[in-house]
């Protein structure tokens, strides 16, 4: 099958290094040039486990093409995926000002019949107002899905491959058999596609996104509570995470949640509740817990080290928001690295991928290393806040011999708190003693 997709960023190119995977014909366009010829030179923009070979691969076979050419890509294939950003507006609105364009230029080249996909995630009735512009520029036939992404930074590639299920908002019988012909190599385990109105499959993307963060506030909110009373919120998940009802997933409890999906899809669901006159009252509490959470993770070193902290040295591990991706919008590790800087403190920071993205994030105010423990280095803590794998299983003697003072603060509860103490070290971590 014939693909275009509009938008190279995380869900652009996942989606077409992916489908293109399965055998289908794929046109990758994007207004960023310099991305562009990248791309043709072999170089990611985004690191994503698993999409370099796929993206390299299928360039080789011929069946991923990059352009900057929208009308190419439009009279050269049959479905037209937009996977273009939509990041907050001031207001917490989402905004969709990337996608009207795209669907305005659509409507200008349209010169025969296409399926018009939306990959992007949109406030609920961007539908309408997207087949209304195509409409107001053309007179030729076309149809509309909304078919939002559901995919994990640092594991999009797994799910695009084996997606727990494919949302497809159509009325059109015949553009479902396009779609499910579209998705079937991914199907063959069982058939697991939803097909639904545009407007509810919209509606589906934010609340699937809000419940996940709800349970992350949840326990996180749960920890705070733990750490008054003298619970273990490592015990209290396991406890609860045990139940059929409730599940495992998602029941960890950090620093906060963070990335270009949870915090941007919350505020806009608020907006879209406000809109209409409904108040998003648990989606506002999940935001504030949220907010919260991050506070308090940052409070807890900065009264550390009351009194001396133009005298501190902070040594961080972990800058992007999640393990596996080099993404740090919105990410946890930078509230909190902002509110360090704030009080004069040094930070001496080690990411597997992120650091250039965070580097250039916080206006070169840290400094970076190629190496976890050269970051220890003169250090008066350690701070952990992204739960790489290489970060599970340190060798504490050399943790204590670095730093000036054997302390650890771990907003992701990588260790066993009687393990650290045994070697020496001080360890202050989330919803535990």
């Amino acid at each position: 099958m014939n693909i275009c997709v509009v938008g190279v960023g995380y869900v652009g190119l996942v989606t077409a290094g992916c489908l293109a995977e399965a055998g289908s014909n794929v046109i990758c366009v994007d207004n960023d040039s310099e991305k562009i010829a990248g791309l043709k030179d072999g170089v990611i923009p985004i690191h994503e486990p698993g999409l370099t070979e796929i993206v390299k691969h299928n360039e080789k076979l011929g069946r991923l093409h990059f352009t900057t050419d929208l009308k190419y890509g439009l009279d050269n294939s049959l479905i037209i995926f937009l996977a273009v950003g939509t990041p907050s507006a001031l207001d917490g609105s989402a905004d969709i000002s990337a996608v009207l364009s795209v669907a305005g230029e659509i409507g200008e080249n349209l010169n025969d019949y296409r399926i018009i996909a939306t990959k992007s995630t949109v406030p609920i009735g961007t539908c309408t107002k997207v087949v209304n512009i195509i409409k107001s520029k053309t007179e030729t036939r076309f149809d509309y899905v909304s078919n939002p992404e559901f995919l994990k930074e640092g594991a999009a590639v797994e799910d695009f491959m084996r997606p727990d299920r494919i949302i497809i908002g159509t009325t059109s019988p015949a553009v479902r058999e396009k779609m499910a012909q579209l998705y079937s190599p991914f199907m063959r385990r069982s058939n697991r596609i939803l097909f639904m109105d545009p407007i509810s499959a919209e509606m589906t993307k934010y609340a699937a996104n809000t419940m996940l963060a709800t349970r992350i506030s949840f326990m996180n909110e749960i920890s705070a509570l733990c750490e008054k009373v003298g619970a273990d919120i490592e015990q209290v998940r396991q406890g609860i995470g045990s139940d059929s009802r409730i599940g495992r997933s998602f029941l960890f409890p950090g620093v906060g949640f963070g990335g270009g999906c949870f915090p941007k899809d919350i505020r806009a669901l608020i907006h879209t509740g406000s809109e209409h006159g409904i108040e998003m009252t648990i989606a506002k509490s999940v935001q504030q817990v949220n907010i919260n959470q991050q506070q308090r993770f940052a409070k807890r070193v900065t009264d550390f080290f009351a009194g001396r902290e133009n005298k501190t040295t902070l040594a961080v591990w972990g800058l992007s928001f999640k393990a596996r991706t080099d993404d740090v919008r919105e990410s946890p590790a930078l509230y909190c690295i902002r509110k360090f800087l704030d009080c004069r403190m040094k930070i001496r920071a080690y990411d597997p991928q992120a650091a250039s993205a965070a580097l250039a994030a916080l206006n070169g105010k840290i400094e970076t290393f190629q190496n976890g423990y050269d970051a220890l280095d003169n250090a008066d803590a350690l701070v952990i806040f992204t739960d790489w794998q290489e970060f599970r299983n340190p060798d504490f003697e050399v943790i204590k011999t670095k730093l000036k003072k054997p302390v650890i603060f771990d907003g992701r509860n990588l260790y066993n708190p009687d393990a650290v103490k045994k070697a020496g070290i001080e360890y202050y971590s989330i919803g535990r003693k």
